[in-house]
């Protein structure tokens, strides 16, 4: 995320117009979280755990290898590897039960590791990384219920490809199933890339946000695919071919989370702030719901739902704040200024109980970081330096283990 990727988003969000909806029910649950987990991302790509304490404030950590390798996409304001936002994607690792999977976009890999539950900062790779199919992986998501771990990929041979898994390991990955974004490996962007996959709340469906590019009047989608079982017990997988949405008003989609207790989407546009989406169950196809703009923004990228508030926190990769907003109608509810901690900004975040924890990856000069911030009170509660386990500013993703 650059200069002339600021402006331009700063000249489309006069385009932003207000809708109303109607409020989705929502979870409630406040469990505090065990650890929390990111990616180094660098040429020996490796997880970073943190332990959470009983007071949500984070302590010692671990730094265990993924075997495989990072990278950089390619920035297109400047022709240099980006960081940070380093992978310009949300969920780069994932958890599902007791297993944690992770990309390697430099090796087209991923990898699987089991948490042990005595001491969530430890994991155990299960097996080999995994050859993905598909070039520059930068994003995965997995259902616990369907066993299923699917990665998008968003170079050359961009897509989402799939993969079963077990305690013993990882199965191999199916055929991609291609998005044709005529990329090159490594991706130049933001614009015009794979932004996240995530699975729905009953884990039917798996969607996958990928940005347009309004430059070049090339239009973003939302796709949806079916996860299939051809029959009772056996083995899921996901359909070949996806209903892609292209909602009236956004351009740029992001980072996203299923609202919980709803068949609406909270996503993130990076061309104005970020929308409510719903999407038919019977279809799959996407509408806008309502539609919040950010004043000030640079690029709201990333969200997380908070279930002690039941609101969403959205951040900037160039804004150093978080920005609470309404799950109903995605208006402003609170603004939260985080100058003070000197981070330039603030990528992958993730809720968890009272609390949010959000990565800063630095910018080579300040180093990593994560903010807590008290999703309650709106104070920020911690400030924890990364740079003693091995992150800097390729550092992507986040994930919390409860």
């Amino acid at each position: 995320m650059h200069t002339s990727f600021y402006s331009l988003l700063l000249c489309l969000a006069p385009l932003a117009l207000p809708v109303s909806a109607h409020p989705p029910p929502c979870d409630t649950g406040s469990s505090s979280g065990k650890a929390i987990y990111m990616i180094t991302n660098d040429a020996s790509n490796a997880v970073v755990a943190v332990s959470i304490g009983r007071n949500g404030l984070l302590s010692h950590g671990s730094n265990t290898a993924t075997g495989g390798a990072g990278a950089n996409s390619i920035s297109s304001s400047t022709n240099q590897p980006a960081a940070p936002d380093a992978l310009i994607s949300q969920s780069s690792l994932t958890i599902a039960g007791n297993h944690l999977f992770a990309v390697n976009s430099g090796s087209n890999t991923v990898t699987m590791f089991t948490i042990d539950p005595r001491n969530p900062t430890k994991l155990a790779m299960v097996g080999k990384p995994v050859a993905v199919p598909g070039e520059f992986p930068n994003t995965v998501a997995a259902s616990l219920k369907n066993k299923l771990v699917c990665v998008g990929s968003t170079g050359a041979k961009a897509g989402v490809s799939c993969s079963s898994f077990s305690s013993r390991g990882l199965g191999p990955m199916d055929k991609l199933r291609p998005f044709d974004l005529k990329q090159t490996t490594p991706p130049v962007g933001p614009l015009n890339t794979v932004s996240q996959v995530f699975f729905s709340e009953d884990q039917s469906t798996l969607f996958s946000t990928v940005k347009g590019d309004p430059t070049k009047n090339n239009t973003g989608f939302l796709a949806s695919f079916r996860v299939r079982q051809s029959r009772p017990r056996s083995a899921a997988y996901l359909s070949a071919r996806a209903v892609n949405s292209s909602p009236k008003g956004t351009a740029v989609l992001f980072g996203s989370q299923v609202i919980p207790g709803s068949n609406d989407i909270f996503a993130t546009d990076a061309s104005f702030g970020a929308a409510v989406l719903s999407v038919k169950p019977q279809s799959n196809k996407a509408t806008l719901k309502a539609k919040g703009t950010i004043a000030g923004q640079k690029a709201t990228c990333w969200v997380a739902i908070s279930p002690a508030t039941k609101t969403a926190f959205v951040t900037d990769v160039a804004v150093n704040r978080l920005v609470e907003m309404s799950l109903t109608d995605a208006s402003i509810k609170n603004t939260i200024d985080l100058f003070a901690n000197g981070d330039p900004g603030l990528i992958d975040l993730r809720a968890s109980g009272e609390f949010i924890y959000a990565l800063s990856p630095g910018n080579g000069t300040t180093g990593a970081a994560v903010t807590v911030v008290n999703a309650v009170t709106k104070k920020q509660a911690q400030h924890f330096d990364l740079t003693s386990l091995g992150a800097g500013k390729n550092a992507q993703g986040m994930a919390v283990t409860l």
